[in-house]
């Protein structure tokens, strides 16, 4: 059965001129004609819902016809909608009330605007937070400020300066007051439970990538400032680890302003204003941190771990440092690894400690701050060189272990543990 009577076949076999069509033909045709109806139907309702409406339109018709390899129906496509009136005489008939329309109105109207094609365009949105001056994303209302208030900068050749306009960052509520909290708990209670739970959140949660350029121009903003404030620094350099281990942020493109902030606070000359500050923990807190920066993006920035080991080796050896300066820079070194000590260190320890020694003794140096101070560095001294003789110490054992049942095969004869280092050498 269909729901397309015979005889609405038979009228269109008609309106197009077969007037000898047999009754059956037209019940055989119906259901083929209704799947067909509804096949075309259904894919005007795709592009209809494709195009964001709600309402079936006789462009959602054509669009499926073309779908389908069918050409489509031309005609006048008036722009209001249909107008259905009802028959004279007849309550349940209704007709399409169609204007006329003159050739000459048609001709005479203006011709549309010709649809674009769909096409994929890619452009640069923004380069490290500066957006490019192309005509992509340059708004008008920032180009119109640029023209109106702001000079044209030149080189010393006369040549223009391109000026690129920052782009504008939009942050939620949510995210400024996290991170008013967070800085106002890092400055004033360093100490509390409170600014454990936000370090583990800082080390933690997932949506903190767009706070990085504040973080980052905090930290350094802050130490700057508070280089007399032990507690602050320290704080500082805990906010920093906590971010270096959140593994949802992307911070590689902001290691260049943290950088100068953790070398600061691992060998400036003074690091708080008290006696009782312990600034030697924090020096070593730092270097470690320092070592955990180029282990992990040694590999993106090649040039990283020489910069800080050239920085850290420049405040070992020069002698007009301050012990404290000399400190840091030692741990620095060490925390970097055992190579780095035997090429950096060692061959440097001997003057060194001819400079060394005489601070601490008592015959030599009367101030007793100082002599302290030299002996921090010799504790650091004695245990970057006992790192670097417990490495050698490991390879050695390793390759003094007693012989085993494995055995080796070398130019066809068979070698054991034991003898594999005199055949070997043999062989040579």
């Amino acid at each position: 059965m269909s729901d397309v009577p015979k005889e609405a076949i038979e009228v269109v076999a008609q309106s197009i001129g077969i007037t000898n069509l047999s009754p059956d033909v037209a019940l055989a045709l119906a259901p083929d004609v209704e799947y067909r109806v509804r096949e075309i139907m259904q894919e005007a309702i795709k592009c209809m819902r494709h195009s964001k409406r709600t309402s079936l339109t006789s462009d959602d018709v054509d669009s499926a016809l073309k779908l389908r390899n069918v050409e489509p129906i031309y005609g006048f496509t008036p722009g209001d909608p249909l107008r259905f009136k009802r028959a004279v005489g007849h309550k349940d008939l209704f007709y399409i009330d169609d204007k006329d329309v003159e050739f000459k109105d048609v001709i005479e109207a203006p011709l549309p605007k010709a649809p674009l094609d769909t096409s994929v365009t890619v452009h640069w949105l923004a380069i490290e937070g500066v957006q490019p001056a192309i005509p992509e994303n340059a708004p008008v209302e920032a180009l119109a400020a640029t023209s109106d208030g702001k000079k044209s900068e030149y080189t010393e050749d006369r040549l223009p300066i391109d000026i690129k306009l920052p782009v504008k960052h939009v942050l939620s509520r949510e995210l400024q007051l996290y991170f008013e909290k967070i800085t106002e708990l890092t400055v004033n209670k360093s100490g509390s439970v409170l600014f454990k739970q936000a370090l583990l959140s800082l080390a933690t949660d997932a949506g903190l990538h767009p706070l990085l350029p504040y973080f980052t121009y905090f930290i350094a903003d802050e130490v700057t400032r508070n280089l007399n404030n032990y507690s602050v620094l320290f704080a500082l350099m805990r906010v920093v680890r906590s971010l270096l281990r959140n593994p949802h942020i992307h911070i590689e493109p902001y290691l260049h302003q943290l950088m100068p902030s953790v070398i600061t606070c691992l060998v400036a000359k003074r690091l708080g204003n008290r006696s009782s500050d312990n600034h030697w923990e924090l020096r070593d807190f730092t270097a470690n941190l320092v070592a955990s920066i180029c282990q992990r993006f040694g590999h993106v920035y090649h040039n990283l771990q020489p910069r800080v080991t050239r920085t850290l080796l420049h405040a070992f050896l020069d002698p007009n440092k301050a012990l404290p300066q000399h400190f840091g820079a030692i741990q620095g070194l060490a925390a970097l690894g055992p190579s780095v000590v035997r090429m950096l260190i060692l061959p440097n320890l001997e003057p060194y400690l001819q400079l060394l020694v005489p601070e601490m003794l008592l015959e030599k140096q009367k101030n007793e701050i100082k002599r302290r101070e030299a002996w921090r560095v010799y504790g650091a001294l004695l245990c970057a060189a006992g790192q670097c003789m417990y490495d050698r110490l490991k390879m050695f054992r390793t390759l003094l272990l007693p012989p085993t049942r494995a055995v080796w095969k070398i130019n066809g004869k068979v070698v054991t543990t034991m003898r594999s280092m005199t055949y070997l050498v043999k062989l040579a």
